[in-house]
């Protein structure tokens, strides 16, 4: 049974990793392996956040 969030406040969604094929390897300026790093950084401060909120529950 999965866990019951929050519906308020449920846990942040975590970015969707790009496929290995999306990245040119040119050196772009604005990377989706760089867009996607900064996505997963603010993943996992809005996570942290949200833990802190919830520390009663957990994450599947």
């Amino acid at each position: 049974m999965a866990p019951a969030f929050p519906i308020d406040d449920p846990p942040p969604a975590r970015p969707a990793e790009p496929d290995p094929g999306d990245c040119c390897g040119e050196g772009c300026v604005h990377c989706v392996l760089d867009r996607y790093d900064e996505a997963m950084a603010r993943y996992q401060a809005a996570l942290e956040a949200w833990r802190v909120r919830h520390p009663d529950l957990t994450l599947p």
